[in-house]
């Protein structure tokens, strides 16, 4: 299935806020697609390669009960197209409650994707690390 870039941002939206599931997500990369940490934090690997193996890290991480640790309440995001058509920036925003700081928290990353006939090849996540492990108490 061929996606815009348009469609691509508003599904990581939606996986983020909930709405779908990270076997979604992992859906969006091509066969051979690659998902970067830019700043890893201790539990993530810099660099997970290949849909199988996407899949198979946030199905792993999703049961890490992340949303047992914060309450999203709303997600945002931005979508702005580059020079190359297959390269989109997109800036996902969600803002919540954090249970361990017990304090209301904004959370933003900043994502740069490459695309191939609509599939993520790259997704280069850049996000803050320090402020990730406090919000999750790890």
């Amino acid at each position: 299935m061929t996606r815009t870039p348009e469609q691509i941002v508003e599904h990581v939206r939606r996986m983020v806020a909930g709405e779908e599931t990270h076997g979604q997500f992992a859906d969006l990369f091509a066969e051979d697609g690659v998902m970067a940490y830019r700043f890893p934090t201790s539990f993530q690997p810099e660099e997970i390669k290949g849909r199988e193996e996407i899949r198979a890290y946030f199905g792993k991480v999703r049961g890490a009960s992340v949303r047992e640790r914060i309450e999203i309440q709303k997600v945002e995001a931005q979508c702005w197209l580059t020079n190359d058509p297959s390269v989109v920036v997109s800036e996902i925003t969600h803002r919540g409650w954090s249970k361990v700081k017990q304090d209301y928290y904004t959370f933003t990353a900043i994502a740069i994707i490459r695309l191939r006939d609509g599939e993520i090849v790259r997704y280069d996540d850049y996000m803050n690390p320090l402020l990730l492990q406090e919000l999750l108490g790890v």
